[in-house]
């Protein structure tokens, strides 16, 4: 039991957090209880959290995508026009999870292979994204998408339970098993941990970097699809200031903005208990500009505490190598 407690820590924090937050606004406003709202925060954590999962896998390599919100916007226009020109659905689906993966390759390629660094590649790439999204466009919105793509993507499936949320909880899944179970999600780790180790070490990291920033990049396409379908019209205007919810999730989940550590289920408790922080600071009729606030100091504060945590483990391995 002990093990398992030490194993999860940090998620067990987050779940403590969630908690403490839903007593806290259900005291001040019990409507905040109601099923359909509970409901509603797992239905609004679905595009973030889908976008924290790629961000995390980036984040771990010691790396960061700010192109999020710009590639989701290009995966709605792009799949947008694809369904009014007639294509079928799920052909869609794959087409925009094909664009997600090619723009994350180029942001791999960038990091990896022309050794620019990740907050500087991704951020002039953020802007040609963004542009690209408007020029797709000329500016204006995409409309009139069709019902049956709607229903693949967001369309209730048991009851009250959406397409859409149980692709985030299928994506979590896989991409937990993709770090925890695989060489992949080893060498990731190691790379975010000592990159030159890793690679003396006989390990591909040039490749490794990249497949993480395009799974990043399917991720986001699948959060933009999800999007597409929520809103029925793709925007070139959509998700502009995304990667900082993504990366806050990221953050309070546990994932170290230095590299080398992170945790899939952390990031996707991350995303449920950002959105619960949101939702009951609507439903408590603070103004949605504390949004933003709240966001940013949740970014410090995770980290901070990740900086503690660091220190206290280094005290404890110092005083264990003295009493040895």
């Amino acid at each position: 039991m002990k093990n398992v407690i030490k194993k999860f820590s940090r998620e067990l924090e987050v779940v403590a957090a969630l908690a403490v937050i839903m007593v806290v606004f259900g005291v001040i406003q019990p409507i905040y209880f109601s099923p359909s709202n509970l409901l509603d925060i797992l239905d609004q954590s679905v595009i973030n959290g889908l976008l924290a999962i790629g961000m995390t896998l980036v984040i771990i390599t010691a790396g960061i995508d700010l192109t999020v919100g710009s590639t989701l916007a290009i995966v709605i226009v792009s799949v947008g026009n694809f369904l009014v020109m007639g294509l079928n659905p799920l052909a869609a689906v794959l087409a925009g999870a094909a664009i997600g993966f090619g723009l994350g390759l180029v942001n791999g390629i960038l990091v990896a292979k022309m050794k620019l660094q990740p907050f500087v590649a991704t951020l002039g790439m953020m802007s040609v994204y963004r542009g690209v999204a408007y020029l797709i466009t000329g500016g204006w919105p995409v409309l009139n998408i069709p019902q049956n793509f709607r229903d693949i993507m967001d369309g209730d499936v048991i009851g009250t339970l959406s397409s859409s949320m149980i692709l985030f909880l299928v994506v979590t899944v896989a991409a937990y098993i993709l770090l925890k179970h695989t060489k992949f999600g080893t060498y990731l780790y190691s790379i975010g941990s000592n990159e030159e180790a890793t690679r003396l070490s006989g390990v591909n990291v040039d490749f490794n970097k990249i497949m993480s920033y395009a799974i990043c990049g399917v991720c986001v396409a699948f959060a933009g699809m999800v999007m597409l379908a929520k809103l029925g019209t793709g925007e070139p205007a959509a998700g502009a200031s995304y990667e900082t919810n993504a990366i806050a999730a990221a953050a309070i989940g546990g994932t170290s903005l230095a590299g080398g550590k992170g945790s899939i289920i952390g990031t996707f408790l991350g995303a449920i208990l950002l959105q619960a922080l949101k939702v009951g600071l609507v439903v408590c009729g603070v103004d949605t500009f504390w949004q933003y606030i709240a966001t940013g100091l949740i970014i410090v504060f995770a980290v901070y505490v990740d900086v503690i945590q660091g220190k206290l483990a280094a005290m404890r391995l110092n005083k264990k190598a003295k009493a040895e």
